[in-house]
């Protein structure tokens, strides 16, 4: 009887490695998949189809995943400033998805309905590929091993070392992730919410400590919401997610700790370097404040946040996604100019920024200084009107002055 065939989804990592020969040991020949979504150089690709091979897959496939994750998903995350928890750049999420469309194609290339992945059975991961899967190959039969089994770090590296293969030290530690958007370090001191990664965890970024001690002062050019060159140099997106990159990387910028709601309903806590997309990011709102009204800001921002919890969460292929896209692409018209920013010993301070469409006019008036707009006495009416109904409530519900301070700032007369 001819064994069957599994495609698998194949980082080279731990988990992954794992999957391939405890395939094979149920009767599976395995097909790997490696979707570069970013952070792997060419040696790196050779070096996973090498491991690949070593651990007994009977084929392999190298999929440049980069330029699908940017047009689809990070360009919005960059036009949304979506940082989950305030603080990350969904690095890996967005990532998953590419993966598993790509994979689902290799899949039907070769006519296979069973695809596997080496999700946990406590993470995130696990939802995006199965739901990916699900929705793009109905029927599709998914095996994970990892979850299936239960299976902890400690014993996948001794099944692996016991079958004549090598594991890395620091990967049996660390689950390491590289991607267009960062980099995503979980494992060790991530694993409570007190202690931080040691420095040899990081990856990408330099300590901010040894950072240089002179800053990086960069102007970075933006059309139609999504940067399009730095210091006058007209850049592909990939190129230019690289130089942000490597240069925010120089000065120790991007570091952080995400610990937040998991789709499952668990607390999590990952280290991140996203240099790159905090970066572009932090320019990018700077520039949203200068040529965007308050409205478009307000409605921009709270769909955003919902698309980026939904892209997180995996939903990614609701309908509703598409429907807040073309809310954002719309509010992005105007989103063009320079943004000059300082980067400097882990910091990234906005120094200025400039627009076509800038709202910000010396013609009609100057803050807290001039204006041409309006009299003195359209203002003082505009005061009058502006608070009405508030004073009104006030003086409806409050008798005394004394009482009336008292009930608003909940203090009160006595116990001084």
């Amino acid at each position: 009887m001819a064994k069957q065939l599994a495609i698998l989804a194949f980082s080279g990592g731990l988990d992954t490695s794992f999957c391939v020969p405890w395939l094979r040991e149920q009767g599976y020949n395995v097909v790997t998949v490696t979707v570069n979504t970013g952070g792997f150089d060419t040696s790196d690709l050779a070096q996973i189809e090498a491991r690949s091979t070593e651990l007994g897959a009977i084929g392999h496939h190298t999929i440049d995943g980069r330029q699908p994750l940017w047009d689809l998903l990070a360009s919005y995350i960059i036009k949304g400033n979506i940082l989950r928890g305030g603080v990350y750049p969904l690095s890996a999420g967005p990532e998953r998805l590419v993966q598993a469309m790509q994979v689902v194609e290799v899949a039907l290339s070769y006519g296979a309905t069973t695809i596997t992945h080496g999700s946990t059975g406590a993470g995130n991961d696990q939802v995006r590929f199965d739901l990916a899967i699900r929705v793009l190959l109905p029927g599709a039969h998914i095996i994970t091993p990892i979850r299936e089994l239960g299976a902890q770090r400690a014993y996948e590296v001794n099944f692996l070392k016991s079958r004549g293969f090598k594991v890395d030290d620091k990967i049996g530690r660390y689950s390491i992730n590289k991607g267009l958007l960062g980099t995503t370090i979980g494992g060790g001191e991530t694993l409570n919410a007190w202690d931080y990664p040691p420095e040899d965890a990081f990856v990408d970024t330099v300590s901010p400590l040894q950072s240089p001690d002179r800053p990086a002062v960069l102007t970075i050019s933006f059309e139609n919401g999504l940067p399009c060159a730095i210091d006058g140099e007209a850049m592909a997106a990939l190129e230019l997610m690289e130089v942000l990159a490597d240069k925010g990387g120089e000065h120790g910028t991007g570091r952080g700790i995400h610990l937040g709601n998991t789709i499952l309903g668990l607390k999590g806590r990952i280290a991140f370097e996203a240099p790159a997309a905090i970066i572009a990011i932090t320019a990018h709102k700077e520039l949203e404040k200068l040529v965007l009204t308050k409205n478009q800001q307000f409605w921009k921002d709270h769909l955003a946040d919902v698309y980026g919890n939904m892209l997180h969460e995996g939903l990614y292929f609701d309908p509703v996604m598409r429907d807040i896209e073309a809310m954002i692409d719309s509010s992005q018209a105007t989103v063009t100019g320079d943004v000059r920013v300082r980067l400097f010993k882990g910091h990234i301070q906005v120094e200025g920024c400039r627009s076509p469409y800038s709202l910000l006019n010396a013609k009609v008036g100057t803050y807290g200084e001039t204006n041409k707009a309006w009299t003195g006495a359209e203002a003082a009416a505009f005061c009058k009107l502006y608070g009405l109904q508030s004073a009104l409530a006030y003086s409806g519900r409050n008798t005394s002055p004394v009482s009336s301070l008292a009930h608003v700032t909940g203090t009160s007369n006595g116990g001084a």
